[in-house]
């Protein structure tokens, strides 16, 4: 045995094991390759395919192409590993730029300059590029390309039957959480999940409810669920219940004396800091700060400020990124922002009355706390400059939005904002997730995510540098993820490189064989029982079968059956002495013209007395008497 370990030490560990064959990372992300766009349809053959990308992106693709980096394999205009410097100009003539480079890039040649030494030797990688004159007239007009925009790749988060209304991504990008129509909440786990991309638990908080908002807490080991229900929910990481606000008193008129909302909440968001606070909105017209260790009782009551007397349902609301200060966006159309300050209360600091004219479904504050973005059902994205709140810095027009959940986000760096659109009728556009400037106030991109569904939710994750946007519409819902395999990071390619176990024999169970599945008493019939019932329908009693009516004389043809002594009953038994119509004559005379008959031959109703009455004695008249 030693001996065979003293060789065996001689060999690599990998002698003898048998390779198993892989798919290339570049073949799986062809597979999820976004199709052109409108944008490059118009686009040459030798142009870039790339959708909705910059022009600087373009061309820096394109040098890619002509000067590939060794070790780095290009396939169908889509690079993997990290971005190669751009290639160095050549001065040597034209049969240079012919030739094939083998080896790594030239470095960039040196540019002649007082400062710099032309005999210093270059150490370390290639320096970038100098910028020119003529790249400087292009820098104004091309300032918006310099955020790479992953959009090359795609993959879609299915499992929903309608539209997808509420999105959430943990802080560090491996969880995503989508809420739909169909009532239910679907959690997707990027690192367990494989390329089949299927949710490991889908949970329904409120039966019947549409979900409407879901928010990660700071720390995402819990995330609020707020449904078309008066009640919010609390769940852990896991996706079980911790807890269900309470339900206000429908039946007291002012707001602030009821222990929570009355009717449906709109949104609800956690507190960016502190992880007990949360803040909920309702079509009941009020904002409400909750405290999660007590679902008893709300902790303030904010009641925005009206035009008019009533109630005006609050139909978003948002923290600010330090929690310092509380946006709601109101029915009519108006933005209020509260300062969380002591002894504040629910006047509001800012108020504008007319920001839209419909109802806002989505208000986000920048990290500077200098700017606010709104989105509304008019069709519009607005601008807004929370030092001077007057007039909107910029308003987008044209933006169909059909949807209460369309909400705005901003890049990470905060230089971009993103909403979506929803699908218009007789309309051939689709989607789309339009890409705005925020320096310069103006579109840069629309991207096409779905030709037949509307865009709802979107986000953009900072870490994993990947664009997630919601569609769907009343037969279908789903989350689509974009990314760049050359600018994202884990996430999307974490799942997509995954492939699917394989069946292997430990996973064959055999169905078990029933052989007399009647012997059971689970599976034998029920015995016959015709034959019975049709012997209860024979018994009157137990049928229940009413009795049918006598012939003869009686009111209904029915006649007295107990042993009295009632003159009727005796004369109607001795086969029907008096007809039907006595009962419309009077009784007196219908005996006494029987009189004089009773008198001559009393059988009528001599018989009838003879057993109980005595014989009587006619008093004599006293005519009589006083003749004597």
């Amino acid at each position: 045995m030693e001996e065979d370990d003293e060789i065996r030490a001689h060999f690599p560990l990998s002698f003898g094991k048998k390779s198993k064959s892989k798919t290339s990372i570049e073949s799986i992300h062809n597979a999820t390759r976004r199709p052109s766009t409108t944008e490059t349809a118009t686009a040459t053959a030798t142009d870039s395919p790339f959708p909705a990308l910059s022009s600087s992106s373009k061309s820096w693709l394109n040098s890619l192409q002509k000067n590939p980096k060794p070790n780095t394999v290009i396939t169908d205009d889509v690079e993997i590993g990290p971005p190669r410097p751009p290639p160095a100009s050549s001065s040597t003539g034209a049969d240079d730029d012919e030739d094939v480079m083998i080896g790594p890039p030239r470095p960039a040649p040196a540019v002649d300059s007082d400062d710099e030494d032309d005999d210093e030797p270059v150490i370390g990688p290639p320096r970038p590029p100098v910028q020119s004159d003529s790249d400087e007239e292009l820098s104004d007009e091309e300032q918006g390309n310099q955020h790479r925009i992953p959009l090359s790749n795609e993959i879609v988060l299915k499992g929903h039957t309608k539209v997808v209304s509420a999105l959430a991504i943990d802080h560090s990008g491996s969880r995503v959480l989508s809420g739909s129509y169909d009532y239910t909440v679907r959690m997707y786990d990027f690192q367990g999940m494989n390329a089949r991309l299927e949710s490991f638990r889908q949970i329904e908080p409120s039966e019947g409810h549409q979900v409407r908002s879901i928010s990660w807490s700071p720390s995402a080991d819990r995330f609020l669920c707020v449904t078309g229900s008066a009640q919010a929910k609390i769940y852990d990481r896991d996706g079980l219940t911790m807890g269900e606000f309470v339900k206000g008193d429908m039946y007291i008129r002012d707001l602030k004396n009821t222990k929570g909302h009355i009717t449906g909440l709109t949104c609800g968001e956690w507190h960016p800091k502190t992880k007990e606070t949360i803040l909920t909105s309702s079509e009941d017209g009020s904002l409400r700060i909750w405290d999660v260790n007590d679902f008893n009782s709300q902790k303030q009551v904010i009641k925005p400020k009206l035009a008019k007397p009533g109630r005006t349902p609050v139909t978003t609301c948002a923290w600010d990124r330090e929690g310092k200060s509380i946006a709601g966006g109101i029915g009519d159309g108006s933005i209020q922002i509260w300062s969380v300050k002591p002894g504040w209360g629910s006047r509001p600091d800012i108020y504008v009355a007319n920001a839209h004219s419909d109802e806002i479904t989505s208000l986000k504050f920048s990290s500077d706390r200098r700017t606010l973005l709104s989105r509304s059902v008019d069709c519009s994205l607005k601008v807004w400059d929370l030092r001077q709140m007057k007039t909107e810095l910029k308003s987008f027009q044209d933006l169909p939005n059909h949807y209460a959940q369309t909400n705005v986000a901003f890049s990470p760096d905060e230089q971009l904002f993103l909403t979506g659109t929803s699908v218009e009728r007789d309309s051939t556009t689709g989607g789309l997730l339009c890409i705005f400037d925020r320096e310069k106030l103006e579109l840069v991109s629309k991207v096409g995510i779905s030709p037949t569904c509307s865009v709802v939710q979107c986000a953009w994750h900072p870490k994993l540098n990947q664009i997630f946007a919601t569609v769907g519409d009343k037969h279908q819902g789903g989350t689509h993820v974009l990314y760049d395999p050359t600018l994202s990071t884990r996430g999307a390619l974490v799942c997509v490189a995954r492939a699917p176990r394989k069946k292997s024999i430990d996973d064959f169970q055999a169905e078990p064989v029933i052989h007399n599945p009647h012997a059971l008493p689970l599976f034998r019939d029920q015995p016959s029982r015709k034959r019975q019932r049709e012997k209860i329908l024979k018994d009157p009693l137990k049928s229940h079968k009413p009795e049918a009516p006598m012939n003869g004389p009686g009111f209904g043809g029915r006649v007295g059956v107990t042993k009295g002594s009632l003159l009727t009953q005796y004369l109607l038994k001795q086969g029907g002495m008096i007809k039907e119509t006595w009962m419309d004559e009077d009784p007196r005379e219908a005996i006494l013209k029987y009189a004089d008959v009773a008198e001559k031959d009393p059988k009528f109703i001599a018989p009838a007395y003879a057993e109980t009455q005595p014989q009587p004695v006619f008093a004599k008249s006293d005519s009589e008497d006083e003749d004597k």
